[in-house]
């Protein structure tokens, strides 16, 4: 191998980290700038999102009083219009005890699930080191 000519222009090796440092830590904060853009656009989108499923969910809802209001009068065609209002009503009633019942069993069943991230972590640990002291 031919022996390497010094050049003019060469640097030292404390500037080369120095420029390896100074390139890494402009590469970071470029990554930080870019995951901040694409945060926000997410928080957009899910804002907007977010948006329309409110309105449709009030939208939903004046449909359903319609929808109800529809039943009523459709019963009333064969009994009392009273009497068609309160068999929505009382079915409206059962449908809510129905729905409430199965929340509740599942808000119990989820008691069972205990969230415990310090155990877990000091079980971490505890194998860790029994990995390391095997090792040794």
């Amino acid at each position: 191998m031919p022996p390497v000519e010094e050049t003019k222009n060469s640097r030292s090796i404390g500037e080369l980290v120095a420029g390896i440092s100074e390139r890494f830590s402009r590469l970071i904060r470029d990554e930080i700038e870019l995951a901040k853009l694409q945060a926000t656009q997410k928080a957009k989108k899910i804002g907007l999102g977010a948006v329309m499923l409110i309105v449709a969910g009030v939208l939903a809802l004046y449909a359903l009083g319609i929808l109800l209001l529809a039943a009523v009068w459709g019963i009333a065609n064969a009994l009392p219009l009273w009497l068609s209002a309160l068999i929505v009503g009382f079915a409206l009633l059962l449908i809510c005890g129905i729905l409430a019942l199965i929340g509740l069993k599942k808000i119990k069943a989820s008691n069972e699930y205990v969230v415990d991230p310090k155990s877990g972590i000091l079980n971490d640990i505890e194998a860790a080191k029994k990995g390391l002291a095997h090792h040794e």
